[in-house]
């Protein structure tokens, strides 16, 4: 991945180089015109109209109070120290809306400037720039929790298959219990669909347990040689150990352990993600030489993971042909069927484009038994509700009262 494109190289130079004020302007233009600027723009012009909105309602309060008190306490030095008074509320007023305009403009030339720079250092390094994505239709578990969901700042390259980088975050819970959750992921398309397998990472957990998302049945955790359960938790599919095995061998473990040991990885259907609690996409060069070492040494096995084929597939494919051979030869018994009579006399079976079953190579895919995990509950949710449910019990027997008198 250090060389996304056949004749390039790596090069952070535009996320830290000087850049062009008005060529930033000129990048934030093409972007709204594109419809890739949607946020800003609209968040913007109604903020600051409902400033204005709470300053003229503050001006015509104040205002009337002022020329009430000159109609009843004449003038003199009480009035002007009660008109400037009166005046105060206005000056903090326009002073708190002004810093919040300076706010918004601030924060809006910041942001035309991080895309500004990520686009050209896409283009530098080979790759692509889409500032914002709603929804993104991958089936990694990060995308299918919360509402709410997005990504931005997509950085991705075609060759030699397609990387996707991005920040993606989503929301959970309402009303006081509503939380956003931030990652940051890298999706690599693979060559055939592969089992669900998912590396949980040990080194980003935290005192519950894994970081993830999604829990998983423990019968489903395989245990690898050497010093790879140090630094992953391997889940499969019950059934798919030794397909675990063939795509996990020694050399490719060693990648992962020396390039993503910080980050958690799922390989489902035919993609294989990257996952991290922090920004991936961002205008750190440290970060992305991280993230394009660690995707170029993967790379380099994935033509390994292309042969793999489940065999479960074989007996079906086997079955299908089968059952071919026996509708051509004896599916009919009027010899005189159209498009079957050449085929019925060249006997049963005997298709000049069919394999013996036997020699059958299974076709890429995986059965339904391998295509998700099965899902597990968490420890930590148990304890939780285990909690709740004694409280509410406590409080409607009321043995909690008299605790507590």
């Amino acid at each position: 991945m250090s060389a996304p494109q056949a004749g390039l190289s790596f090069d952070p130079r535009p996320l830290v180089e000087p850049a062009d004020r008005n060529a930033i302007r000129a990048h934030a233009q093409r972007l709204k015109q594109s419809g890739g600027a949607v946020g800003s723009a609209t968040i913007v012009p109604i903020v600051i109209g409902g400033a204005f909105v709470l300053i003229f309602a503050s001006v015509v309060t104040v205002t009337g109070s002022i020329v009430g008190s000159l109609a009843s306490a004449g003038t003199g030095t009480p009035f002007l120290i009660s008109a400037l008074g009166g005046l105060l509320p206005i000056i903090l007023v326009l002073g708190a809306v002004a810093a919040v305009i300076l706010f918004l403009i601030r924060g809006g030339r910041v942001r035309q400037e991080r895309r500004y720079r990520l686009d050209r250092f896409a283009t530098a390094n080979g790759m692509s720039y889409v500032p914002t994505l709603s929804s993104p239709a991958l089936p990694g578990m990060i995308f299918g929790v919360g509402s709410a969901r997005s990504a931005n700042d997509l950085v991705r390259g075609e060759r030699p298959r397609f990387v996707e980088f991005a920040n993606y975050q989503y929301t959970t819970g309402s009303g006081k219990n509503r939380t956003t959750h931030r990652w940051g992921y890298v999706a690599i398309k693979l060559d055939v669909p592969l089992p669900h397998i998912v590396l949980d990472a040990t080194s980003n957990n935290g005192l519950f347990g894994s970081n993830l998302p999604a829990t998983f049945d423990k019968d489903q955790r395989l245990s690898l040689e050497g010093d790879f359960d140090r630094h992953f938790s391997l889940y499969c599919p019950e059934g798919y150990e030794r397909d675990a095995l063939y795509l996990f061998t020694p050399d490719i473990m060693a990648r992962f352990i020396d390039n993503a040991a910080a980050l958690d990885v799922e390989i489902v259907d035919d993609w294989l993600f990257l996952y991290g609690k922090r920004e991936f996409s961002g205008l750190d060069p440290t970060t992305w030489a991280w993230l394009f070492s660690v995707v170029a040494a993967l790379l380099e096995k994935f033509a390994q993971w292309a042969r793999w084929r489940d065999e479960r597939l074989q007996a079906d494919a086997a079955a299908a042909a089968s059952a071919t051979a026996a509708f051509a030869g004896g599916g009919s018994d009027d010899a005189s069927a159209p498009g079957l009579a050449g085929v019925a006399a060249s006997g049963p079976g005997a298709l000049p484009f069919a394999a013996p079953a036997g020699l059958l190579r299974p076709p890429p895919g995986v059965a339904p038994p391998g295509r998700r995990l099965t899902r597990g509950v968490s420890w930590v949710s148990i304890v939780a509700i285990s909690a709740v449910v004694l409280f509410w019990l406590l409080s409607q027997s009321g043995i909690l009262g008299l605790l507590f008198r």
